[in-house]
């Protein structure tokens, strides 16, 4: 038994020998594992700014002489309200194309063009005696219109009146109209003078 014993210090010393051989592990500092990169916020590019679309271009017959164009189907109308009277130009009294307007109050007499979209347009009007171009600007309307105001007694309202049967007024990107200068014209530009 003591030989046993001894074998078992015998393989113990061994081992301990043969460990002390056996250099010893460094010691790492703990290995720390990066913490992700944060995925970048994505970067949203500004919405463009609309253009305005450009007022079509419309097609339509070129006169030599304006009275040579057909009269514009529709009719004149007359109203008067308070502060008000205007006469309208329609194929139909839900379907007015011009309006005539005078604002008694200021004796300012607006010419109006509905189914126009475009904040500004250039508006052409035309009679046997005159033909001059304004600056027609937006209006707050049920319907897109765009419109000049005039000074009472500004002579294109005397050429509209007593033209030889009928004017026309041309504004960008809708055709042109050629209306009947009936008595209803010449009773709004009555009713501010």
């Amino acid at each position: 038994m003591k030989a046993t014993y001894l074998h078992a210090l015998g393989a113990i010393a061994l081992s301990f020998s043969i460990a002390a051989c056996i250099p010893q592990a460094e010691q790492q500092a703990p290995v720390s594992t990066p913490s992700p990169t944060p995925t970048p916020a994505p970067v949203i590019a500004p919405m463009p700014t609309p253009t305005p679309a450009p007022s079509p271009v419309v097609q339509e017959p070129v006169f030599e002489d304006y009275l040579d164009a057909p009269q514009t189907v529709g009719d004149w109308t007359y109203d008067k309200e308070t502060g008000e009277s205007f006469a309208v130009f329609g194929p139909a009294p839900d379907a007015p194309e011009v309006i005539i307007r005078c604002d008694l109050g200021s004796r300012l007499v607006g010419i109006g063009r509905f189914g126009v979209t475009a904040s500004t347009a250039a508006m052409r009007i035309q009679t046997e005696s005159a033909n001059r171009v304004f600056d027609a600007s937006t209006r707050d309307s049920r319907a897109p219109l765009v419109a000049v105001e005039l000074d009472a007694n500004d002579p294109i309202l005397d050429a509209m009146a007593i033209t030889k049967g009928r004017f026309a007024i041309g504004v960008e990107g809708v055709r042109t109209l050629y209306l009947p200068a009936w008595a209803e014209v010449t009773r709004v530009i009555e009713d501010c003078r």
